[in-house]
C-alpha cells in the first residue's frame, strides 16, 4: 500500500497539483475569511499552510485525522457565503474527534475539485492500510521528525533530539550504545532499515518476549501447535483453536516462508498482538448482543441536551454540525428549541441569548440524512416548541415532509398496548417528544386560534410562565396548552425541558394574560409515544399517566428525587421514560455526572457533548457496548417494577467482588505540552470507580520522575464493589505537578461488564504516538485448563493483610509489588506478567449468557480510527477480580480539543461508526 501511494504520488494529476502548492482562502466566518497557500507534503501523509508561497510553513493537518470531505453545498458555513463565493469553489475538510471542520474555498471550482478528489483519495489509501504498513508509516513520520537537516539520514545529534521529542529522557551512553548497534554500515548515521532497528532496539517490551518464550521450544518462533496451545491456555479460544491459528498466522506473519510453514516469527506474533483480533473488548459485546426486544423504557438511551449548540449556552454557535456530530457518535435523542423565525420560517436556538440561529428544517434535513448511518434504532426528536399556530403548522409541515417515511406519525398495530414498543419494533424511526392535545382540547384549540388570528394576536405566545416550567396539571384545563418564554425571561431559565414546577402565585390566570398559548393539532398529531406531562409525584404518575407519557426533571431535582425516594424512582423508571438535563446555571456547557442517574434507572441522561471531560468520558464508555447503537439493556433489577433495590442504600442482587488493579509499567506516554521539546513528563495512574455511592472510590500510584517513555510503577490497587452491574472503571494518566494540580494526559474508560479473558493487546495510534493494551484474565473455578494449584489457591486468609497494607500506606500510593509478592505468588509461565488465580471464597461471579462474567471497556467515538503498531505507547495494568484474574498492557493516547484521551481500539466490528 505504502507502494501504491508512492505511485500515485507520482503520477495522479490531483496528488501533483497538491503537492506544487495552492493558494485558498481559509474561512472562519463571515469576517474571517484569509489567503493561505496550502501544500501536500512529499510524504504524501500531511498538509502543511503558510500565510504566502515562499513564507514560513507550519502543519495544517495530517492526512490520518481526516474523516472525509464534503463538497460546499453541504457546509453550513459555506452555504451561508453563497453570496460572496460560489459554493462549486468550496470545500469543508471533516476531522475525527472534535477538531473543527476546515473550510476552504478555491479561485475555482477545478482547483476545488482538485484538492476534493485528491485528499479522499488519500483518505481512502490511509483507511485500506494494512498493520505492517500503518508501523512503516508511522515509524517514517518519526523518521522526519528526528531528520531536522532532511539529508535522509540521522546523526547522533539529531537521535538525541529525536528521543526528547519522544518523550524520553535516556542515558548518553546507553543511548549511543544502541545507535552504534544499529550502525551497521558504520557511517556514523541511521538510514532506513537502521532506523527502525535502532526504534526497535529502544522500544522492545521484555514482558512481551518473555510471554513469547514460554510457548516457543527454541524461543525463535512459535509452531502451529504452540501457537495453538497459546490460543488455548492464554486466549481461552476453546473449539476452534486450530482454525484460528491457520487463519491468525496468515494474516499477521510478516515472512511469507512462515506462513508457508504455519510458523509465527517474533514480529508476526507482536503484529498479532497489536491488532484488532486480539482486541481487549469482548467480542461478544461489540455487535448488537442485547435484547433489542423489550419496551423502551428497559434501556438507558445515548442522549443530547441543546443539540444544535457547538460552544456555551450564553454566545455560543448554534450549527447543524452539533446534529451530525451527535449521531454519528451514537446519540439517539437529540433536542431541538424551536422558535418563531422571519418569514415564516422557524429558526433554533437558545431563546432569549446571543447564541446564532439556524433554521428549523436544516436541523431536520441533517437529522434525516445522519440520523441512521450509525445505527438503525430509532432517533428521538425533543421538540422545545416556543412558536406561534401558524409556524407551528410550518414545523409540522416541515417534519411531515423532509423526515418523510422516517417519521413516526402513527401508533404501531399492535392490539391493546400496555407497554411501550421496542427499538426492534421502532428501527428506522424517528420519533417526535413533545406536548399532546386531547381530542377536547384539539378542538377548542381550533376555535381559540381562530379567535386569535383574527384579533391579530398570533405572532408569538407568552405566558408568565418560562418554557421549563409548567402550571400544575387540573382537570378540565383549558388555559394550559404549551408553556413558553415571555420575553424578559432570564437566559438561564431556558432550560431544556419541562419539569414540575408552580407559576408566580400573583401572576394573572393564563385566560388573562396578552395572550393566550396554543398548541397546534397538526404539531401535536405527530406525539405518539412520548407525551411530555408534568411530574407531581411518582403515586401520581402511577395513578394518573399511562406508559405512552414521560417527564422531564432538572439534574437538581432528579437527585433529591434519588434521595428521598430511590427505590420508587427506580420502580418509576422501569415503566415509564424519564428525561434529565442539565441544570441552567451549567452557562459554559459543563456536564454533570451521568452515572448517579442511570443508577435510578433514568433512561434518557442529556449531555452537552460538545464539551470533552470526565462526564462525558463515562457516558462515552457505557455506550461504546452493543454495537454503540445508543440503546444498553439496563440491568434486571432496574427493569423490574416491584424492585427492591436502592441507590443510596444498595443490596446488590449479587454477592460483591473485589478489584485488584496492578500498575506495572508505561511505554511512550505523550507530552503535556508538546511545544516544549525538552519537556519530559512525570507520569502517575489513577484508578477510579464509578457506580453507586458506596462503590465510587479512586487510588493513584506513585509519579515516576523524568520518564514518559518507559515507567514503572509496580504497584497493586485494591477496590471492593457492591454493584458491579452499575459500575464503570476509569484510568487517568497524569504528570505530577507538586505546585498545583496534576496535568492531564489521558484517559480510558471502561463499563465493568464487557472484558474476555484471555491475553488481549489493544493498540492505536496517531501520527506522532500510538499505544497497545495486553491483559489476562481467567476464572479458575469454571475454566479447568489452568494448572491445579490455580484453582486451589485462595486469598481469604490475605485479606486483612491487604487491608492493613492498603490503610498504612501515605495518602496517594497503592500497594508497592514487593508487598505482595509473598502472598500472590506469580504464574510461572508468565514470569512478572500476571497475578495468578486468586479466588475470593464468599464471592460469586453474575451468570451471563455468554458463560463467564467478564468486565469491560469502551472505546471514545469521538477519537480517530485506531491504528495498530508493536511500538507503541503502553501503560501495563494487571487487574484481579475475585476469582476472576486479567492484566492490561496499557493504554492508547489520542489527542482532543481540549483534552486527551488514552483508549483502547476501536475493533473490527465497530471500525467507521
Amino acid at each position: 500500500m505504502l507502494s501504491m501511494l508512492q505511485d500515485r504520488l507520482c503520477t495522479d494529476q490531483d496528488l501533483l497539483m497538491m503537492q506544487e502548492g495552492t493558494t485558498m482562502r481559509k474561512v472562519r466566518s463571515k469576517s474571517w475569511k484569509k489567503l493561505r497557500h496550502f501544500r501536500l507534503q512529499n510524504d504524501g501523509m500531511t498538509v502543511w499552510h503558510m500565510r504566502q508561497p515562499g513564507g514560513s510553513a507550519k502543519p495544517s493537518f495530517s492526512i490520518s485525522d481526516v474523516e472525509t470531505v464534503r463538497k460546499g453545498h453541504d457546509s453550513e458555513l459555506l452555504r451561508s457565503l453563497a453570496e460572496d463565493f460560489p459554493l462549486e469553489q468550496g470545500f469543508t475538510v471533516v476531522f475525527h474527534g472534535r477538531r473543527s471542520n476546515l473550510d476552504v474555498v478555491a479561485s475555482s471550482a477545478e482547483e476545488a475539485q482538485v484538492w476534493m478528489q485528491g485528499l479522499q483519495l488519500l483518505v481512502d489509501l490511509v483507511t485500506s492500510m494494512d498493520q505492517q504498513e500503518r508501523l512503516d508509516q508511522w515509524l517514517s513520520d518519526w523518521f522526519q521528525r528526528g531528520d531536522k537537516n532532511q539529508d535522509g539520514r540521522m546523526s547522533f545529534q539529531e537521535v538525541q533530539r529525536l528521543l526528547h521529542l519522544m518523550n524520553v529522557e535516556m542515558d548518553q551512553d546507553y543511548a549511543f550504545s544502541l545507535f552504534q548497534a544499529a550502525d551497521t554500515s558504520q557511517s556514523g548515521t541511521l538510514e532506513g532499515e537502521e532506523f527502525v532497528q535502532f526504534y526497535k532496539a529502544l522500544t522492545k517490551r521484555t514482558e512481551v518476549q518473555e510471554l513469547f518464550e514460554n510457548f516457543s521450544a527454541d524461543g525463535q518462533k512459535l509452531t502451529l501447535l504452540e501457537f495453538v496451545d497459546f490460543l488455548r491456555e492464554d486466549q481461552k479460544e476453546v473449539g476452534h483453536a486450530p482454525d484460528l491459528a491457520l487463519e491468525l498466522i496468515d494474516r499477521y506473519e510478516p515472512s511469507a516462508s512462515g506462513k508457508l510453514r504455519h510458523v509465527l516469527s517474533m514480529d508476526g506474533f507482536l503484529n498479532y498482538l497489536c491488532s484488532r483480533d486480539g482486541a481487549i473488548f469482548n467480542p461478544d459485546c461489540l455487535p448488537i448482543y442485547q435484547d433489542m426486544t423489550r419496551p423502551l423504557s428497559h434501556y438507558f438511551i445515548n442522549s443530547s441536551h441543546n443539540t444544535y449548540l457547538v460552544g456555551d449556552q450564553l454566545c455560543g454557535q448554534s450549527s447543524v454540525e452539533g446534529y451530525i456530530r451527535a449521531l454519528k457518535r451514537g446519540c439517539r435523542c437529540v433536542e431541538v428549541d424551536v422558535w418563531d423565525g422571519p418569514n415564516g420560517e422557524p429558526i433554533v436556538y437558545h431563546g432569549h441569548t446571543l447564541t446564532s440561529r439556524i433554521l428549523f428544517k436544516d436541523v431536520l434535513a441533517a437529522v434525516a440524512q445522519y440520523a441512521f448511518q450509525t445505527s438503525d434504532y430509532p432517533v428521538i426528536l425533543s421538540l422545545e416548541n416556543h412558536c406561534s399556530w401558524e409556524q407551528q403548522q410550518s414545523m409540522a409541515r416541515h417534519l411531515t415532509e423532509i423526515l418523510g417515511e422516517q417519521l413516526l406519525s402513527t401508533a404501531l398495530d399492535t392490539p391493546l398496548p400496555t407497554e411501550l414498543p421496542s427499538p426492534e419494533d421502532l428501527r428506522g424511526k424517528i420519533l417526535v417528544k413533545g406536548k399532546k392535545l386531547t381530542l377536547e382540547e384539539e378542538l377548542e384549540d381550533k376555535e381559540e386560534a381562530e379567535s386569535v388570528l383574527e384579533t391579530g394576536q398570533g405572532s408569538e405566545l407568552e405566558t408568565n410562565c418560562h418554557s421549563e416550567i409548567e402550571l400544575p396539571p387540573k382537570k378540565n384545563r383549558k388555559g394550559k396548552k404549551a408553556a413558553l418564554c415571555p420575553s424578559f425571561c432570564p437566559a438561564v431559565c431556558c432550560q431544556s425541558e419541562a419539569q414540575a414546577a408552580v407559576c408566580d402565585p400573583g401572576a394573572p390566570p393564563v385566560s388573562e394574560q396578552k395572550s393566550k398559548p396554543i398548541l397546534c393539532p397538526d404539531l401535536s398529531a405527530l406525539v405518539v409515544y412520548l407525551q411530555s406531562v408534568s411530574f407531581h409525584s411518582f403515586t401520581h404518575s402511577k395513578e394518573n399517566y399511562h406508559f405512552y407519557e414521560m417527564s422531564s426533571f432538572s439534574e437538581s431535582k432528579a437527585r433529591n428525587l434519588i434521595k428521598d425516594a430511590g427505590n420508587e424512582f427506580v420502580q418509576h423508571n422501569a415503566w415509564q421514560l424519564s428525561r434529565v438535563y442539565p441544570s441552567g446555571l451549567r452557562t459554559d456547557s459543563s456536564n454533570y455526572n451521568p452515572q448517579e442517574l442511570w443508577n435510578a434507572g433514568c433512561q434518557m441522561v442529556a449531555m452537552n457533548m460538545q464539551t470533552a471531560g470526565l462526564e462525558m468520558d463515562i457516558c462515552d464508555g457505557l455506550f461504546h457496548q452493543n454495537g454503540g447503537c445508543g440503546y444498553v439493556l439496563k440491568p434486571e433489577f432496574l427493569r423490574d417494577t416491584r424492585s427492591s433495590f436502592h441507590p443510596e442504600r444498595p443490596i446488590s442482587p449479587l454477592k460483591a467482588q473485589t478489584l485488584l488493579v496492578q500498575v506495572i509499567s508505561g511505554q511512550q506516554l505523550p507530552k503535556v505540552n508538546e511545544n516544549k521539546e525538552k519537556s519530559i513528563v512525570d507520569p502517575l495512574v489513577k484508578v477510579e470507580i464509578f457506580g453507586v455511592r458506596a462503590d465510587t472510590t479512586r487510588q493513584e500510584t506513585s509519579y515516576v520522575e523524568n520518564n514518559g517513555f518507559n515507567p514503572y510503577w509496580g504497584q497493586t490497587l485494591c477496590f471492593r464493589v457492591l454493584v458491579p452491574e452499575l459500575a464503570m472503571v476509569r484510568f487517568v494518566v497524569k504528570d505530577y505537578n507538586w505546585k498545583s494540580r496534576h496535568d492531564f494526559i489521558g484517559q480510558y474508560t471502561l463499563p465493568w461488564t464487557c472484558m474476555q479473558q484471555g491475553t488481549a493487546p489493544a493498540s492505536t495510534q496517531r501520527p506522532s504516538s500510538s499505544t497497545s493494551a495486553s491483559w489476562k484474565a481467567w476464572n479458575p473455578e469454571r475454566d479447568t485448563s489452568w494448572p491445579e494449584w490455580a484453582h486451589s489457591q485462595t486469598r481469604i486468609h490475605d485479606e486483612s493483610l491487604v487491608q492493613r497494607q492498603i490503610a498504612s500506606r501515605k495518602p496517594g500510593r497503592g500497594l508497592r509489588q514487593r508487598d505482595l509478592k509473598t502472598h500472590y505468588p506469580l504464574q510461572p509461565t508468565c514470569s512478572q506478567l500476571s497475578v495468578k488465580g486468586k479466588t475470593d471464597q464468599g464471592c460469586s461471579l453474575p451468570e451471563q449468557p455468554g458463560g463467564d462474567f467478564t468486565p469491560g471497556l469502551y472505546r471514545d467515538s469521538q477519537e480517530s480510527p485506531l491504528d495498530c503498531s508493536p511500538l507503541a505507547p503502553l501503560v501495563l495494568i494487571r487487574a484481579s477480580l475475585s476469582s476472576l484474574a486479567l492484566s492490561i498492557v496499557c493504554l492508547r493516547w489520542v489527542r482532543r480539543v481540549g483534552r486527551s484521551s488514552l483508549i483502547f481500539p476501536v475493533c473490527p466490528r465497530l471500525e467507521g461508526q
